[in-house]
């Protein structure tokens, strides 16, 4: 890896997950059209993000990062970005009050259109055809024509990106966040729920605050960070032609950014040492992550880390493990004593979602809540343990009232699967499980600050 670094270095190298396009002239056109468009991100905004990243790190602060599984164009609308804006509100604001942190805000969205496959197949009703890719890709229809990739889709992701980008900063700068407007968060079809009764009173206690504030004479529209909010967007980075076409030089630094996102991951299907993904990240100056799973050695997640944050810049690197609760136990705590011992900064954060995915008896993919819940439990037992901060939580979230993953506050079951099971990939908690997520996570944010030489509760329960 010491060879010089270009925005197109990764194309001499061994790639993974990338479509094969049928027309290679028109997906060049495609990519030198991308490449005169303006970026949807900053460099200065990337460098904020990997500041507050390096807090996290630090021990100062908790990432939350969620969002669509996969973005569609079908469900590109201002109500839907505006219901997962609210309910990541609502989840930013529980995690900070218990966990008297800043909570680090980043959005898997404006961007999270390709997704890596287990198979390169589909079979459905005795047809096998090429599996969806992701919009920016192929169709998720069944069909021969619809799964061909397509190039025009890039410039389609490339319009919606900014659309909802747009937006979100809309929404973080303009009022919408406005830490006075906690109670009008609250998403409608939650109104009778047990987590309505719970933020409604903690949304009381800030409130409260607030006018205490006021009373002792104190200006809170002065207070800048009291009205808005910093709010980043994620993705993972698979489709490495239109990433490259986004990769621009900083007129200040002369450093090369990702304009694409602010932050962007590798895969646990991507990350080999000398293959594509890993080289074209190790030149670019974004915060980024990192998916571990199983099949991650230690040594070669010291090797990756070697790689890709050879300055053990904090802010730098995220961990995101992703092992399921079963297995989180087996792995996790190598892992952090391996990094510890060479020294390395890093956020550790964790994705209780890929490894929990099962088949359920009707046929549909799902994620049981209490297996996702056992996983973040795990997560902050280890780290505990360790004496580590664990730094953040990766979830697949949505806004919407669907019914995706069994379990929660209403007991979703498998036969209720089939009542709003509208993902185009993978099971995602609804807007009232992800509430409820974040009380579950804030109780073991509140142990952890209660005191550290306290146990938590064993895994079964809080």
């Amino acid at each position: 890896m010491s060879e010089r670094w270009t925005p197109e270095s990764w194309r001499g190298k061994p790639v993974m997950q990338m479509p094969e396009y049928p027309d290679a002239k028109a997906l060049a056109d495609v990519e030198a059209q991308l490449a005169t468009f303006p970026p949807l991100v900053f460099a200065g905004e990337a460098r904020n993000l990997k500041k507050q990243l390096a807090r996290v790190a630090n021990g100062e602060a908790f990432l939350l990062q969620g969002g669509d599984c996969a973005e569609s164009f079908a469900e590109h609308g201002a109500n839907n970005i505006r219901d997962f804006f609210r309910a990541f509100l609502q989840m930013s604001v529980v995690l900070t009050y218990a966990g008297a942190l800043p909570v680090v805000k980043v959005g898997r969205i404006a961007g999270q259109f390709a997704k890596p496959r287990s198979s390169p197949i589909e079979k459905a009703n005795g047809q096998e055809l090429p599996s969806y890719r992701g919009d920016i890709i192929n169709d998720i229809a069944f069909t021969a024509e619809s799964r061909v990739p397509d190039p025009q889709r890039q410039l389609m992701a490339y319009r919606q990106s900014a659309a909802t980008l747009n937006l979100l900063r809309a929404f973080a700068s303009g009022g919408f966040a406005n830490l006075g407007s906690v109670h009008q968060w609250m998403l409608g079809f939650l109104k009778d729920s047990q987590q309505s009764r719970r933020y409604k009173e903690l949304a009381d206690r800030i409130s409260d605050a607030l006018n205490f504030m006021r009373a002792c004479g104190l200006d809170l529209e002065a207070h800048p960070e009291l009205r808005s909010t910093d709010f980043y967007t994620s993705h993972e980075a698979l489709l490495l032609g239109y990433e490259q076409a986004f990769t621009r030089v900083d007129s200040t630094t002369g450093d090369w950014y990702a304009t694409s996102g602010h932050m962007l991951w590798i895969g646990d299907r991507t990350r080999q040492l000398d293959h594509a993904h890993v080289e074209y990240f190790r030149g670019i100056k974004n915060p980024i992550g990192l998916k571990c799973g199983p099949s991650l050695k230690a040594d070669e997640l010291l090797k990756l880390i070697d790689i890709l944050n050879p300055d053990n810049e904090p802010g730098r690197l995220t961990l995101i493990n992703r092992f399921g609760h079963e297995k989180v136990g087996e792995h996790l705590p190598g892992f952090i004593r391996a990094v510890q011992k060479e020294g390395r900064k890093v956020v550790w954060s964790c994705d209780p979602m890929h490894g929990n995915t099962i088949t359920s008896n009707s046929g549909y993919k799902t994620r049981p809540f209490d297996r996702i819940l056992s996983e973040v439990k795990s997560f902050f037992q280890i780290h505990q343990a360790e004496g580590t901060h664990a730094g953040g939580v990766h979830l697949e979230m949505t806004g919407q009232n669907v019914t995706e993953c069994t379990g929660g506050a209403r007991a979703i079951s498998d036969e209720d699967l089939n009542d709003r099971y509208h993902t185009v990939c993978d099971p995602r908690l609804n807007a009232e499980q992800s509430i409820d997520m974040a009380f579950l996570i804030a109780e073991l944010l509140k142990s952890g600050r209660a005191g550290k030489e306290q146990p938590l509760p064993v895994a079964s329960g809080l």
